[in-house]
């Protein structure tokens, strides 16, 4: 049963100029090591930061949007198979438990200046 769901679109040209005004402040405030380190090994890394943004938002809608929560507490992840995945913690993961949301989808994608991330919380069958 979906219990929440979230989208989010951020444009990659204001993610670009967020990155060049407050640098490494601003990565480290928004985002975990792990995503930095991603973002950084790619190409264009504020497509990547931009995706990983949107997918932060997208997350926070599908929880209904829940107070109080560090940005570190939503971490986009490779899974194994190399899709992308979220990872919680702390207050994020209570949020998520109280929803009953056991499990996460994420899609992300990127086209011209648009960053894009959808979230579904779903809660398996008992």
């Amino acid at each position: 049963m979906i219990v929440g769901v979230g989208i989010d679109l951020c444009p990659i040209s204001r993610m670009r100029r967020a990155l060049e005004r407050h640098g490494g402040r601003f990565e480290e405030r928004v985002f975990t090591e792990a995503e930095r380190a991603y973002c950084r090994a790619r190409g264009e890394p504020a497509q990547h930061f931009a995706a990983r943004f949107a997918a932060k938002e997208a997350l926070l809608k599908a929880l209904g949007v829940p107070g109080g929560l560090s940005w570190h507490e939503l971490e986009v992840v490779s899974t194994e198979d190399g899709a992308p995945g979220l990872r919680l913690w702390g207050e994020a993961r209570r949020v998520a438990e109280r929803l009953g949301a056991d499990r996460l989808h994420l899609s992300l994608s990127h086209g011209g200046d648009t960053a894009a991330a959808v979230v579904i919380a779903e809660r398996r069958a008992p």
